[in-house]
């Protein structure tokens, strides 16, 4: 029987301006998510959608945790096949198109890692470890459009 996992969090909808959805003007696109333990997160729509600049939007999350989802198990399969990753950071991107309705939906998200690795020898297997990470990472499974990879290994100096 396969494991399950449950994940509880609270939203809540903190743009009432005084006279609620009214009109499309009326109210901010403002927001808190929160969950135990953890500090509130501050959300909003994109900018496009009168939100908040200042605020992360769902767009941003959903790379966001592609991103994080793809480094963790990066990083586990390297400590497995005991490639020494000593730097790791993503510059990731997300494309949605709009739709003529007002929907959209994400068409791809492209992951650029660029992770830096102990020793020559590691590089080539650490190269290769990004595909298979992208296999076990439990949101690039969850999600109906194509995530890419375009890793660069670099060698520490030393």
């Amino acid at each position: 029987m396969p494991k399950t996992h449950t994940y509880d969090l609270t939203l809540t909808w903190t743009g009432n301006q005084g006279t609620g959805t009214s009109s499309y003007r009326s109210y901010s696109r403002a927001h808190e998510v929160d969950a135990a333990g953890r500090p509130p997160l501050p959300g909003s729509s994109d900018p496009f959608f009168r939100g908040d600049a200042d605020r992360w939007n769902p767009e941003q999350l959903l790379v966001a945790a592609l991103s994080q989802c793809h480094m963790l198990a990066y990083l586990h399969l390297c400590a497995v096949a005991g490639i020494v990753v000593t730097e790791y950071v993503d510059n990731p991107r997300g494309i949605m198109a709009q739709t003529d309705d007002g929907g959209g939906h994400f068409t791809e998200v492209v992951l650029r890692p660029q992770v830096t690795v102990a020793s020559p020898d590691m590089a080539e297997r650490a190269t290769a470890l990004h595909a298979d990470a992208n296999k076990v990472c439990f949101i690039a499974n969850s999600v109906n459009f194509p995530v890419r990879h375009e890793p660069v290994v670099l060698v520490e100096s030393r």
